[in-house]
């Protein structure tokens, strides 16, 4: 009765828009290394780690014992009016990695709030509201950060503060450019992204934003080398690039530190969040520093950048770094993607098996490639059966996500495979 009881309290005080997971719900209340306990005592793999939030695991001693040391000291918060010692530590930490010239760094709350502040920082340099933007990308629930997320279905109204120009590239499973080569595919974005620029704006773009790695959207990427490509017409024109790193940063995709580096470019502007605070709220931006000092007024973040939330941030990038958790990413990554697409050639109705590192999309699809949403729900709710617990997304709501934590061991690996296969089994006999 408690869980029914709790389950009826949230849908009568919360918004109807803010969807639960299974038909079960399930309240989450232990976790230790990649496993979480639900309030009626069951135990999950956890393959989607609170969004990619919990970036390194659960319980991890020396974040928690960090967090702990700054809550002794009795402040939680002083505000950015006052000097924070772990606030300035870790500015420093993040801009000397995102190998952006005097790059500077300013903390937020959230990935949206990231966004909300480069789009600002960009468009108050170039003194432009004209951004470009990729189609099936998601960058947040800020009214800029909507504005610029090309899903409909996280996108609530047509309102915003800037005139936004789609482009191609970001999900090659369904573009109209899908069957060309990697070379032809890039020559086809470019192509498009200058027919955008001279027919769809007045030239003095403020920037372009992209994931590298589209999140909400599926777990979709381009070509290597495509957003090097778009830097070059970019800076043909002055225009900003910002790489929205809060789902492909910290070394998730296994290959590079950051989702970018993939295409041997640095960008103008990073965001970052979710697992850098290893599910601590926090985020920011770093850019090139007369990008942030180029701000015409006063502003502060009341809560960005607190010493609660820098002290545990500090401790999580110790902790992936000095565990090398980007390589073990890579490892098990391509484990995951090999055992996936296995998987895939026995049933057809795992269309496509993308992503890097532990960050892996399964499209799932009916005839002719259509998409099947309602498989995405039976698989979600056949591994939760299985004890794993994975996440679901894409524009049509038929891609399940994997992004466990960023320690899941090799035979954590194995056993979600068997979770996987089984569940895509039962449901491709339905």
């Amino acid at each position: 009765m408690a869980h029914d009881e709790l389950l009826a309290r949230h849908r009568a005080v919360l918004p109807d828009w803010m969807a639960l997971y299974y038909d079960h719900p399930i309240e989450i209340t232990r976790g230790s290394g990649r496993h979480v306990t639900d309030g009626e005592g069951r135990t999950y793999l956890d393959f989607f780690a609170g969004i990619l939030t919990n970036g390194v695991g659960y319980d991890i001693a020396e974040i928690s014992d960090a967090i702990r040391s700054q809550i002794d000291t009795g402040v939680l918060h002083s505000s950015t009016l006052y000097l924070i010692r772990s606030q300035v530590e870790l500015a420093e930490r993040i801009a000397g990695l995102s190998g952006i010239p005097d790059a500077k760094v300013f903390f937020t709350n959230s990935g949206t709030e990231a966004n909300e502040t480069a789009l600002m920082l960009a468009c108050g340099h170039r003194r432009s509201d004209q951004v470009l933007a990729l189609r099936n990308s998601y960058h947040g629930r800020g009214f800029a950060a909507t504005g610029v997320t090309g899903l409909r279905a996280w996108s609530p109204t047509a309102l915003s503060p800037l005139k936004v120009a789609w482009v191609h590239g970001g999900y090659r499973y369904r573009s109209p450019f899908r069957d060309l080569s990697d070379a032809d595919y890039v020559a086809a974005c470019v192509a498009d992204l200058r027919d955008v620029l001279n027919t769809a704006t007045s030239g003095d773009v403020a920037c372009m934003i992209v994931e590298p790695i589209q999140g909400v959207g599926g777990f979709t990427l381009p070509p290597d080398g495509l957003f090097a490509a778009f830097k070059e017409v970019l800076d043909e024109h002055g225009i900003l690039l910002i790489s929205d790193e809060v789902q492909t940063g910290w070394g998730r995709t296994g290959e590079h530190f950051w989702g970018i580096g993939a295409h041997g470019v640095t960008p103008d502007a990073m965001t970052f969040a979710k697992g850098l605070g290893n599910g601590l709220a926090i985020g920011g931006v770093v850019a090139r520093g007369d990008v942030v000092d180029g701000l015409t007024a006063n502003s502060i973040s009341t809560f960005g950048g607190n010493p609660v939330s820098t002290a545990g941030a500090l401790a999580t990038l110790d902790y992936l770094l000095g565990h090398d958790l980007q390589s073990n990413a890579a490892k098990l990554g391509a484990r995951l993607i090999s055992g996936l697409r296995d998987v895939a050639a026995d049933h057809p109705l795992l269309g496509d098996v993308r992503g890097k590192g532990l960050m892996v999309g399964l499209e799932l699809v009916g005839e002719d490639r259509a998409p099947d949403p309602a498989a995405g729900v039976a698989v979600l709710e056949a591994t939760r059966e299985r004890g794993l617990l994975v996440g679901k997304g894409g524009l049509h709501g038929n891609v399940i996500r994997l992004a466990p934590p960023l320690s899941v061991t090799a035979d954590e690996v194995e056993e979600a495979l068997v979770a996987l296969r089984d569940a895509i089994a039962e449901v491709s006999a339905r």
